[in-house]
């Protein structure tokens, strides 16, 4: 029940800020230089004035900008995304094509920076002041601070270009596989793609794992447990580990923004066919619908996060749901 209530709660505040950011999107866009009917016009090899016009009145940018975004608004409450101008189809239909490999991507990389990152964190607390809590904390202030399109870079000379141990490009392999065999050619593509998103927010993980367990290995109840005789790995298992958690999660749900944005970087890098890779051509081509569709998808996805944060806090915690 307190679940459904936080549901209830958390519903008004959600179709509120999607109808902010639909707002706010559409008038950055418009605001942004280009004309997509010359594009559309240039690309075809007729850019006459009449061409443009026509043009201009199928896509209706030839109304004002009111009218535009009430229509705009009107199709997002039918959850119409409008149509590609460059490929005349349902923008819906585009980004359905391409969100899964970008779950994918991003899944498996905030995963991997999750539970590595948490472990380094929680070994660096364990040997703070050692030769290894140094060795971690300047491993992860080097992922911190590389450039994310250098990292997938170096990443492909070395490991593609040089040894050739995997793809430096794609999802799959242009020979079309099968059952097992089309999983692991995936797998295989999706290596470098999803090491390089996760090396840049290995080092939020690490640090707020290390702060979080040192917090928590200075409170009462640890130290009652180890006066009882329990061992160092009881200890971290029964009673560290499960508070020290807790901020983890809270960053992974408010970074899923982060790593949609970073994916249109890792997406473009390695050519990985995921929504990032259609934005950046959208905004090449003056793609208005798609772009704008792809921005609603996306805050769509970091505020479903947030709620999936929020009820894994409480399944962790009973006692946030308690309080709410």
């Amino acid at each position: 029940m307190r679940l459904l209530a936080a549901f209830a709660a958390w519903l008004p505040r959600a179709l509120i800020t999607l109808v902010a950011i639909g707002l706010l999107n559409f008038t950055l866009i418009r605001l942004a230089p280009g004309d997509p009917a010359a594009v559309i016009a240039g690309e075809s090899g007729a850019g006459d004035a009449a061409f443009i016009a026509k043009i201009r009145s199928d896509y209706g940018l030839d109304q004002p900008l009111p009218v535009q975004m009430a229509q705009y608004l009107g199709r997002l409450a039918r959850l119409d995304l409008g149509t590609s101008y460059r490929s005349n189809l349902p923008v819906g239909q585009l980004i359905a094509q391409r969100l899964p490999a970008t779950l994918l991507l991003t899944g498996t990389a905030l995963v991997a920076a999750i539970v590595l990152g948490t472990w380094l964190g929680v070994l660096s607390a364990r040997r703070r002041g050692r030769l290894a809590d140094l060795a971690i904390g300047a491993l992860a202030m080097l992922c911190y601070a590389m450039p994310v399109f250098w990292v997938g870079l170096v990443l492909v000379l070395v490991f593609s270009v040089g040894l050739g141990w995997f793809p430096a490009f794609g999802m799959a392999s242009m020979i079309p596989r099968q059952g097992l065999a089309h999983l692991l050619d995936v797998a295989h593509h999706l290596v470098l793609p999803a090491v390089t998103l996760a090396l840049l927010h290995l080092a939020v993980y690490v640090r707020l794992g290390r702060s979080s367990t040192l917090e928590v290995l200075g409170r009462d109840f640890v130290r009652t447990a180890q006066a009882k005789g329990l061992t160092e790995g009881q200890v971290l298992r029964g009673h560290v580990l499960r508070n020290a958690v807790l901020p983890t999660v809270t960053m992974a749900g408010l970074q899923v923004g982060h790593l949609v944005g970073g994916a249109v970087v890792i997406e473009t890098v390695f050519a990985w066919p995921g929504i990032g890779r259609l934005a950046f051509d959208a905004l090449l081509q003056r793609d208005y619908a798609v772009i704008l569709g792809v921005f609603f998808v996306s805050s769509v996805m970091v505020m479903l996060a947030n709620l999936l944060t929020d009820v894994v806090l409480r399944l962790v915690d009973p006692r946030i749901g308690q309080g709410a």
